[in-house]
C-alpha cells in the first residue's frame, strides 16, 4: 500500500473486491441501496460471519464505511434508521459570469476535464500496478 501511496486498508479492499467482481468493481457509478437491500447485506454478514470489509467486497460496496454506517443505524435505530431521510440535497445553480466570454469559458472547461482525465490515468496507472504485483505474488505462491 505505501508503495503505491494508498491505505494497505484500501487496497486489501480493491484486492478483495476485484477477485470477487474483476474490472466491474472499478467501474464508476453511484449506487443506491433499498432498505431491504441494506438488511440483506446486514443480514448475510450476520449469518455468514464475514467481515466488513468481506462483505463489502462479496456485495461490490465500494466503501467500507457505508457498510458500518448502515450496522450502526440498525443497531441503534432496527429497520425504521435504514430508511432514506427524504432529505434531498437542492441542485446547485449555475451562475453565469457574463464578464467572460465563450472562448474563456471553454478553456475552462478543457483544463478542468484535462485535470480530470489526468487523476484518472493516474489512478488506473496505480490499479494496473496493483493488480500486476497482486497477480505476480500468486505465481510466486504456487
Amino acid at each position: 500500500g505505501d508503495s503505491i501511496g494508498a491505505d494497505e486498508g484500501d487496497v486489501r479492499s480493491w484486492v478483495q473486491r476485484f477477485q470477487y467482481h474483476g474490472n466491474e468493481a472499478f467501474k464508476n457509478s453511484y449506487a443506491r441501496y433499498s432498505v431491504k437491500d441494506k438488511l440483506d447485506v446486514l443480514t448475510y454478514m450476520k449469518e455468514q460471519g464475514t467481515s466488513i470489509r468481506e462483505t463489502a467486497a462479496i456485495f461490490n460496496i465500494k466503501s467500507r464505511r457505508t457498510l458500518k454506517r448502515w450496522q450502526t443505524l440498525y443497531e441503534n435505530g432496527g429497520i425504521d434508521a435504514l430508511k432514506p431521510k427524504g432529505k434531498r440535497r437542492p441542485s446547485m445553480k449555475k451562475i453565469k459570469n457574463k464578464q467572460e466570454n465563450p472562448t474563456t469559458q471553454s478553456i475552462d472547461a478543457l483544463q478542468a476535464e484535462l485535470e480530470y482525465l489526468r487523476a484518472e490515468n493516474a489512478y488506473l496507472k496505480k490499479l494496473k500496478s496493483l493488480v500486476q504485483k497482486t497477480s505476480q505474488h500468486e505465481k510466486k505462491q504456487k
